[in-house]
């Protein structure tokens, strides 16, 4: 059977991501190895096993890093007690975070700072929300669906008081809401409408705030839904929350998708029915693991493949080597 493989054209690194592996070739250059990264540089299972090779040391646990030793934060961004505690060691670090993170963080300390309440939407298990939890775990409440907001009551809300802060009175219902920035506009729709309800005066997040490289990539895929296709591969790793979104929309309109790591993953999958083929990948998966997808069709397939052409990505983001 003759397989038709559309190809997106959006695809492979965002800015975020080329700035962290950009951060961390100059650092390989530039200093002696082992160089410590906190958790993975980004959510790539290929990209985390090729700079292990490179003497890249990967982990959690500061107990386990030397004293005056090299740290890139990684692009996800870490808390305060994370810093305190990397200074407490004299370890040295480059912040690699992603620059829309660092963005909507900025924007929690700025609204604490001003005695606003924050409620913040987050997917479970994400490092943005653990972290920015930390600024002030009272202040920040955080949901991930409309069944949480039953927990934030507009007494707990508005009962909160100044003396917590800095003396006395009552807090004037100050509310803002912020959003993990990898959720998308379509993700967090019917959600903010919620909250909007419950709380009419609440301040909103900025539309910059979201992620563009994951609305782009949703958008793609929900209107690529509309048409006839058999299977979506989405080229990404497991424990990305972004590629596993992709598989879901994908699986929301009854069209059958898999996820991989890599074409080997092809391998113990009977893909043999199926005709007509969507490749894509999310933004953390590096453009070779496509082109080896392509080759195994091509390679056991008689295949025909058509580029997609989507919405053009040209944000860049600096990648300068900055130690702290």
């Amino acid at each position: 059977m003759q397989k038709k493989i559309y190809l997106a054209e959006l695809r492979w690194y965002c800015a975020g991501v080329h700035r962290a592996i950009n951060i961390l070739n100059k650092a390989i250059k530039q200093f002696p190895t082992p160089i410590y990264v906190n958790h993975e540089i980004i959510h790539n299972k290929y990209i985390i096993n090729y700079y292990e090779k490179k003497w890249i040391i990967f982990g959690e646990d500061l107990e386990k890093i030397p004293e005056n030793s090299l740290m890139i934060m990684s692009a996800h961004w870490v808390g305060p007690e994370f810093i305190k505690k990397v200074k407490q060691k004299n370890i040295k670090y480059i912040d690699a975070s992603c620059p829309l993170v660092v963005k909507v963080h900025n924007e929690a300390k700025r609204f604490l700072n001003e005695w606003y309440e924050i409620i913040y939407i987050w997917k479970k298990s994400h490092q943005e929300a653990e972290w920015i939890k930390e600024e002030n775990p009272k202040k920040i409440h955080i949901i991930s669906k409309i069944e949480d907001l039953d927990q934030l009551s507009s007494f707990n809300i508005k009962g909160s008081t100044l003396e917590e802060w800095k003396g006395d009175g009552l807090l004037n219902n100050k509310l803002a809401l912020l959003t993990q920035t990898t959720l998308s506009v379509n993700e967090t729709k019917n959600l903010i409408e919620k909250i909007k309800q419950k709380f009419p005066n609440i301040v909103l997040p900025k539309a910059k705030d979201i992620c563009y490289a994951t609305t782009n990539r949703q958008e793609a895929v929900i209107e690529l839904c509309k048409k006839n296709l058999d299977l979506l591969i989405i080229v990404g790793s497991k424990n990305s929350s972004n590629s596993n979104k992709l598989k879901e929309i994908w699986e929301k309109n009854n069209i059958k998708s898999i996820l991989i790591d890599s074409s080997k993953d092809l391998k113990e999958i009977n893909i043999s029915d199926y005709k007509n083929i969507w490749i894509s990948s999310w933004a953390s998966a590096p453009d070779i693991l496509v082109k080896e997808v392509l080759d195994f069709f091509k390679n056991n397939y008689n295949t025909e493949i058509e580029i997609v052409k989507t919405i053009k990505e040209n944000m860049v983001f600096p990648s300068n080597l900055e130690i702290k």
